[in-house]
């Protein structure tokens, strides 16, 4: 299916990692190609400044955050040139300044790309019937949303408890874990798992979890992609404890562990009667170019956490996914762990809907292709600068992370791709790295402008860095 340009939602970096020495602000999106793929000319007019009135007929959203969302935000949306995003489709988005930019971020959840035309439409029908549920009656979509999705993680995940966001699917699993006495967790350095408190808590990042400690009790940190480090840890906490685990990390700058790791963390957890849950937020449903992270090692949790793209770039949807045995306590007592819009009608058509089109267009299979030749194409941009400024390209499937040999240059390199008009992500518990999660649904002429902008870009940066 070809998808015309529009679109995404990339969030904003911290002010630490994001921002550039020189303190501009991005100038201009002229790189971008029009819907029929050609090269559209640039406006050639710079962003916004700090100062600048919002055009007539727009409030002027920098002021609105300031005054009701928070200041770092507003001063954050200032230093990105004071635009905000009113549209979207595909692999772009579009400003209200009549700018459009390539999203080759959004976090992992725009595998599909935004508003996914199947998508959309099983949205818009469930809106005009039926959008909440009243929590009395079974509901539908939720059941058949539920086998959509079992039918794709391992065999025997065939439990699903919908939620509205990775946290809560986080959250469902730690006390998942809690109803079968297992109050000790053991979680991975440079893991991210949300920040709500309890996935804050498993969350290994101390500049997030300071403000909030005293945090859950009886968390142990170890080494990512270290069985040895684990089993120590397992050996002190014998039947009591819960192993969770990313199969990729995301926000830990795109760590990639040996081939083996999740098998070996998979033995350890039967060996001590810990129980494991994989977080696939992020690299779920074809990320990496599989259905599934632990699919390439054939590695079945006990527990499975789903999120981002389950959405379709559409309807908010997260869900943990247990086996029979894990999810005992939650089946038993329906009341154990609930939320008013959990497994929502309209969430779950939208993850119905994604499924669904993820096995029509075969989205898994082009993410692994689409993945490889990216992940050639960035290495080869960046091969200029290795041994300098860039440090290393690493990546499987639709997530590859670039390490700077500087912290700064990650701030640098992201304003100048978002002044030509791209946008990527900062990680958040790995400030050198740079993250690419772009759509399934890129196609060569958006590829090509992205690797020519990236080029232009990191030429720019070496150049103002060398200076």
């Amino acid at each position: 299916m070809t998808m015309s340009p529009p679109s995404a939602g990339s969030a904003v970096p911290s002010s630490e990692s994001a921002v550039p020495s020189s303190g501009t602000a991005p100038s201009s999106a002229g790189n971008t190609t029009s819907s029929s793929g050609t090269p559209a000319p640039s406006s050639g007019t710079p962003a916004p400044s700090s100062g600048t009135v919002a055009p007539s007929g727009r409030p002027d959203v920098v002021d609105l955050y300031l005054k009701h969302i928070g200041s770092g935000r507003a001063v954050m949306g200032r230093v990105m040139g004071g635009m905000a995003e009113v549209r979207s489709e595909g692999p772009w988005i579009h400003a209200d300044d009549g700018r459009r930019f390539l999203d080759f971020g959004g976090y992992g959840v725009f595998i599909m790309g935004h508003r996914h035309p199947a998508v959309v439409e099983a949205v818009h029908r469930q809106i005009d019937t039926h959008p909440l549920a009243s929590r009395v009656f079974l509901e539908p979509v939720a059941a058949l949303a539920a086998r959509a999705l079992a039918a794709h993680t391992p065999s025997g995940l065939d439990y699903v408890h919908f939620v509205n966001s990775g946290a809560e699917a986080t959250e469902a699993a730690l006390k998942l874990a809690r109803a079968h006495g297992l109050t000790s967790v053991i979680t991975t350095r440079s893991g991210f798992h949300g920040k709500t408190l309890g996935a804050l808590s498993v969350t290994a990042n101390a500049t997030y979890q300071t403000p909030f400690q005293p945090l859950l009790p009886d968390v142990t940190q170890v080494a990512y992609d270290d069985p040895a480090d684990l089993e120590q840890a397992l050996a002190a906490r014998r039947d009591r404890a819960c192993v969770i685990v990313e199969p990729v990390q995301g926000e830990g700058g795109v760590r990639i562990p040996r081939h083996g790791y999740l098998s070996q963390v998979r033995a350890l957890c039967r060996a001590y009667g810990a129980l494991m849950v994989v977080d696939e937020i992020q690299t779920g449903m074809g990320r990496l170019g599989t259905w599934w992270g632990v699919d390439a090692e054939g590695v079945r949790p006990d527990v499975l956490l789903a999120g981002k793209g389950l959405s379709g770039g559409v309807v908010p949807v997260a869900a943990m996914v247990a086996t029979a045995e894990a999810y005992a306590p939650f089946s038993r007592d329906p009341y154990l762990h609930t939320s008013t819009f959990g497994a929502s009608p309209i969430a779950c058509a939208a993850a119905l809907a994604t499924v669904r089109a993820m096995e029509e267009e075969e989205t898994v299979a082009r993410a692994a292709a689409l993945g490889l030749r990216l992940l050639t194409a960035v290495r080869a941009v960046c091969a200029p600068y290795e041994g300098g400024l860039v440090r290393e390209v690493r990546g499987r499937g639709l997530l590859i992370g670039i390490e700077f040999a500087e912290e700064q240059a990650v701030g640098e390199l992201l304003l100048e791709l978002i002044s030509r008009g791209v946008l990527v992500n900062h990680s958040l518990n790995s400030t050198r790295v740079l993250r690419l999660t772009p759509p399934a649904v890129v196609e060569d002429t958006a590829l090509d402008l992205f690797l020519t902008t990236l080029g232009e870009a990191l030429r720019s940066t070496a150049g103002r860095m060398a200076g």
